[in-house]
């Protein structure tokens, strides 16, 4: 999986003190009080700057409250409380159907919510919110990868942004991954190559960021932390000359920027930007054009993982990192959309995207590591150079229509998506392969040989066009019949630049799903779907040619489930049951990254349960949880000669439990508390179940200050029992070598002020 990420297939190859508040103070070594103590220092910072914020005018808004945001065409808002039921989202389905109309799993999380309970990152927020979703991040596949319903990775769980989708490249995904300019995440679980093209069977995570408005916005937040931990944030949005012009031109500029020593040493220290900016043209109320410009720059923690000394983290090797000295990762990618909405009636709307999309990555690491059990050491392998470039250029029309069909209330939507995507690979796979070790304690990192750099490998060239439908037929006051197709064909020319050898490729790929919906009650929805989906071969703008032989992964689901608001919306549930079978998935062998197999069948099945309750006055529960049973069905491999069967057993990666809780308290006036917790059950980071990563439980707090209407402190621990937890693991023959642990225990300060 760690190498395998990048397309690893040899061959293919106020003033205070310094004394006052010590920046040592906030290292890792300090203990949850000391860091407490530490970060009380800042108080009296903010709260000065606090006294100096003034009110804004009658009106405003508390700090990130979405309702403060004009409308444009088509502009949908999330609600920051609930399970958004009632919330249009064109995540299930682009007819913009409310999670209550849709024959899908669908959560839309509010970037409000996300922001108020402190996650940083797309990864938190979803992790932490949806139903049944986990991350398998790690500097090989961008940190953007995830499991869903079975399944993992980004060849499986797509992600859009704003929804548009970036083809994944060599398994890699780097943007979107903050969430302070997030409108709303919409999560679909379950099979989606009828909305979005192959590489979907698991689901889709859609990020919408927030829009241009037309009434005045702007916004701040600056937050420090354990472990030198520094954040800055900025919003702001309105109308442009709205006296000369009315409501005709709006913008929104988002910037944030995290920087960090680290909780590893050495290279634990990370830093990333993030730039949202658009721009509004509405001539008139059915007319709207946005052209919209995104930027990310990331150089995450140089971290593959921690080597596992007899099957466990021993205590002082927990925050070592045996990455060489003079290890790089950056990722820049740049998104620029010109989007177009028209509403000649109010039973037509034509929507077109236009787009360009570019990523720059850079890896420079040594990348496995293993404890020798006869020299105590840590052997080091994998000293690996990679750069990617890409660029991606398309266009995606459709048109939704009202109207009757056999005299039947009808919304039909047809459209085309057609791009095409250059990408270019330089690696040293030709390197001979080096190793080095070094003591569990008091190593020298060393440096990247000199002799091992990068040169250029091969290049693709990928035109993809696909069109697609969808269709609700509306049979009663109470029973929907909805349906949707798609059909994609790629083509794939792929040239090796240091032998000159090419071939072309075309894969054909059809979904479709249909189900019913009957709604019992307004507030109640009951459903059914059958659906089909595509998965790539592995990615599939980067095959190499001992993968072009393989055929599609093709997925089948059936899927029921039922929804609904109580008590005036006081209590919105939902509940769903599947099954999911899907044939001929293309993996990575644990442990040999060099080697992919193609596995004969993979099932799931499972049942997902969400509720969010205002069990009372100034108390509310949100929570979800997801029981699954997936397995190989049919899967043989060939060890040493002998035919070994992983028929059975628990796929890669995949836990077969998982489960969120968020508590919220309104303490006393102003002062809100928040406490989530998080289940994840046990993996495996091989086919035969012997290499078990356990079972962890996480807690997170957040405790709010409202200190004027519109000026917010808050104090967020993280980790609260500082859990050592994996999130991802290698293995070798069996035996796990390492894990990606996840963040340890760590204590953050915030202040968010608006005008």
């Amino acid at each position: 999986m760690t190498r395998g990420g990048r397309g690893f297939v040899r061959g293919d190859v106020p003033q205070t003190s310094p004394e006052a508040c010590p920046v040592s103070s906030l290292s890792r070594s300090v203990s949850l009080s000391a860091s407490l103590r530490a970060l009380a220092c800042a108080a009296p910072i903010l709260a000065s700057a606090t006294a100096q914020a003034q009110p804004g005018p009658s009106g405003s808004v508390v700090l990130d409250q979405l309702s403060v945001e004009g409308t444009g065409v088509g502009l949908t808002r999330a609600d920051p409380v609930g399970l958004n039921l009632r919330t249009p989202d064109r995540g299930a389905s682009r007819l913009g159907l409310t999670p209550l109309e849709a024959m899908a799993s669908v959560d839309v999380i509010a970037g409000e919510t996300a922001r108020l309970r402190g996650q940083d990152t797309i990864a938190e927020a979803v992790t932490q919110d949806a139903t049944g979703i986990t991350t398998i991040a790690e500097p090989g596949n961008g940190n953007g990868a995830f499991t869903s319903r079975g399944f993992a990775g980004p060849n499986s769980i797509q992600q859009l942004y704003d929804g548009t989708r970036f083809y994944v490249g060599a398994n890699t995904v780097t943007f979107p991954f903050d969430t302070w300019n997030v409108e709303r995440i919409e999560v679909l679980r379950g099979p989606a190559s009828v909305l979005y093209g192959d590489g979907a069977i698991g689901g889709v995570i859609n990020v919408v960021p927030k829009k241009p408005s037309f009434v005045s916005i702007n916004a701040a937040r600056a937050v420090i932390g354990t472990d030198a931990t520094a954040r800055l944030a900025f919003d702001s949005g309105g109308a442009i000359a709205q006296e000369a012009f009315g409501n005709t031109f709006a913008y929104r500029l988002n910037v944030s920027g995290n920087r960090s020593d680290g909780w590893v040493r050495p290279n634990g220290d990370f830093r990333n930007l993030a730039v949202s900016a658009a721009l509004l043209f509405q001539p008139s109320p059915d007319l709207a054009f946005t052209l919209t410009h995104d930027l990310g720059y990331q150089e995450p923690m140089r971290y593959w993982g921690t080597p596992l000394v007899e099957g466990r983290i021993p205590d002082l090797i927990r925050f070592n990192n045996y990455n060489v000295r003079d290890a790089k990762i950056t990722w820049a990618d740049n998104w620029t959309q010109l989007k177009t909405e028209w509403t000649p009636t109010a039973d037509i709307t034509v929507r077109n995207t236009a787009y360009r999309l570019t990523s720059r990555r850079h890896w420079l690491d040594v990348e496995q590591y293993a404890v020798n059990r006869g020299t105590g050491l840590v052997d080091r392998s994998a000293f690996t150079e990679i750069y990617h470039s890409q660029e991606q250029v398309g266009n995606r029309l459709d048109a939704a229509f009202k109207g009757n069909l056999f005299g039947l209330p009808n919304q039909f939507l047809a459209g085309f998506d057609v791009n095409h995507i250059g990408f270019r690979h330089t690696n040293n796979f030709t390197f001979d392969e080096e190793t080095s070790s070094v003591p569990l304690v008091g190593y020298d990192p060393g440096f990247f040989p000199a002799n091992g750099r990068a040169s250029p490998a091969y290049q693709t060239s990928t035109r993809q066009a696909s069109v697609f439908a969808e269709d609700r037929l509306v049979l009663t006051d109470r029973l929907s019949f909805l349906t949707g197709v798609r059909f994609d064909v790629p083509t794939l020319q792929r040239e090796d630049l240091r032998s000159g050898t090419q071939f072309e490729r075309t894969y054909r790929s059809l979904g479709y799903r249909f189900g019913l919906v009957y709604n019992p009650t307004p507030d109640t929805a009951l459903y059914a779907q059958y659906s089909t989906a595509t998965d790539p071969v592995n990615s599939l703008i980067t095959l190499n040619q001992s993968l072009a032989g393989f055929t599609l992964a093709t997925g089948q689901q059936v899927e029921v489930g039922a929804k609904g608001l109580v008590f005036d919306g006081g209590v919105e549930w939902t509940l769903a049951g599947y099954r999911i079978v899907k044939d001929n998935l293309v993996s990575t062998v644990p442990g040999q990254p060099n080697v992919a197999t193609q596995v004969g069948q993979q099932s799931s099945q499972g049942v997902e349960f969400a509720l969010g309750w205002r069990i009372a006055p100034g108390w509310r529960v949100d929570g979800n949880i997801a029981l699954l049973h997936a397995q190989y069905d049919r899967f043989d491999e060939t060890v040493n000669g002998a035919t070994v069967s992983y028929a059975g057993n628990q796929p890669i990666y995949v836990p077969e439990r998982v489960a969120n809780l968020w508590l919220t308290w309104d303490v006393f006036r102003d002062w809100t508390a928040r406490v989530g917790l998080q289940n994840v059950g046990t993996t495996y980071s091989d086919f035969g179940n012997t290499a078990r990563r356990p079972a962890y439980n996480l807690v997170n707090l957040v405790l709010d200050h409202q200190v004027t209407a519109n000026s917010r402190l808050s104090v967020r621990v993280y980790n609260l029992f500082d859990k050592v937890y994996a999130i991802s693991g290698d293995a070798v023959n069996g035996v796990g070598n390492k894990w990606q642990l996840g963040r340890p225990q760590s204590v953050e300060v915030a202040y968010s002020v608006a005008w």
